[in-house]
């Protein structure tokens, strides 16, 4: 069999890999410690930080003091480093964000939808580029999330928007034809359960549910740090299990939707207006209403009810350590705790009640799509592949 020398090279950085993961899950830690947690010796560890820097790919700064013994350093992004690209495509805008490889995004450029899809994508296609251009050096994976179901590259729905079947290549059309720049793109909600399991409520589970509100309910299981997308990378459409009256028809073509009953549309239907543009929008203007009336908490308990109920359900369908919940979600039950409560503990199989998975509020809120989609590009980047991919690239 043929040697492969970009296998070789992949190999060569695995210690190194392993070393950008545990400096990506503790930020700021220090070379003594991450040597901890990998099991090596100091040495070791130093050999392997030089290399890294070398490469632009960590630094290391002085630690503060903690008692007698030996200064150690604390390790961080090389200032030079890889870079990664968030595109977050929600119901009203989109926001672009870069990060380094301690996974924190800084937006730089946000703006509402043109009014076609074509514009719209054009235009975010156009941002992405110029964004591009001022890191071509360092810019090594996008990442997107969106608010659809999707599969590769392909975007399902957006129903927000009224799209469907969207290639979202399209939105590397002003990078250039550079193929060591991937494209990786996920569910908005999909993609915030694996920021939760990563760095925030859900970390330390190995089973995690997340599920969030936004227009519709979406979610993922999380199994080891890991989202469980499908065969095709479409999986955690919650908000499409018939957990509704079957006589709703779903914009998904579907009838009795969980997605009807558990967000601004479905409080609506309840007080008896229209279905809002922003569903969102929708849900915090009813809830900081300053004198809710009878009818109003009742259409704040009918919809939280829906959303216990169903999560009972899906607690006794995956069986998670624990349940967490983004976007709308959060204030939805804020808004009728005891319905809420109540409804969740009457789906649960009676075995599973006197324990039942503790539900927590997401500590990453609206902004989990963005941090999972940064999450999800690093994974592509600081991999071994990823990291000899740069090194490989690199002029030194």
């Amino acid at each position: 069999m043929a040697h492969d020398p970009r296998q070789s090279a992949h190999s060569r950085w695995l210690g190194a890999a392993a070393l950008l993961a545990v400096v990506r899950s503790e930020p700021g830690i220090t070379r003594t410690a991450a040597a901890q947690r990998l099991g090596i010796g100091s040495g070791n560890a130093t050999e392997l930080t030089t290399r890294l820097r070398a490469s632009r790919l960590l630094d290391e700064q002085p630690a503060p003091a903690q008692g007698r013994g030996r200064p150690t350093t604390a390790l961080g992004p090389h200032a030079e480093g890889p870079l990664v690209l968030a595109v977050d495509l929600r119901a009203s805008d989109w926001r672009l964000a870069l990060a380094g490889i301690d996974g924190r995004p800084n937006v730089v450029n946000q703006s509402g939808y043109a009014d076609d899809p074509d514009s719209a994508l054009a235009q975010v296609a156009k941002a992405i580029g110029a964004v591009y251009r001022r890191n071509t050096k360092r810019l090594r994976a996008i990442s997107i999330a969106v608010a659809g179901p999707v599969s590769g590259a392909r975007l399902g729905q957006f129903p927000s928007r009224g799209w469907s079947d969207v290639d979202l290549s399209v939105l590397t059309a002003k990078v250039g034809n550079r193929a060591d720049v991937a494209l990786l793109v996920g569910n908005d909600a999909t993609l915030a359960g694996l920021a939760e399991a990563r760095t925030g409520a859900a970390r330390g589970a190995t089973t995690a549910l997340h599920l969030i509100v936004a227009q519709g309910i979406g979610g993922t299981l999380v199994v080891n740090g890991e989202p469980v997308t499908g065969a095709h990378g479409a999986a955690g459409e919650y908000g499409h299990i018939p957990f509704a009256d079957p006589h709703l028809i779903c914009p998904c073509g579907a009838r009795g939707c969980w997605d009807l009953t558990v967000d601004g549309r479905a409080l609506a239907r309840h007080l008896g207006d229209p279905p809002p543009d922003d569903a969102v929008g929708y849900v915090h203007a009813v809830i900081d209403r300053p004198d809710r009336d009878a009818r109003t908490r009742r259409a704040l308990n009918a919809v939280s009810d829906s959303l216990g109920r169903g999560i009972g359900g899906l607690v006794n369908l995956h069986d998670p350590d624990v349940v967490t919940l983004g976007g709308a979600a959060v204030p939805l039950r804020a808004a009728a705790p005891e319905a809420f409560v109540d409804a969740y503990r009457d789906g649960l199989m009676s075995f599973r009640k006197a324990a039942p998975p503790p539900v927590h509020d997401g500590v990453h809120g609206e902004e989990g799509p963005l941090h999972g989609a940064v999450e999800l590009a690093l994974d592509h980047v600081v991999s071994a592949a990823g990291v000899a991919d740069w090194v490989a690239l690199q002029d030194f």
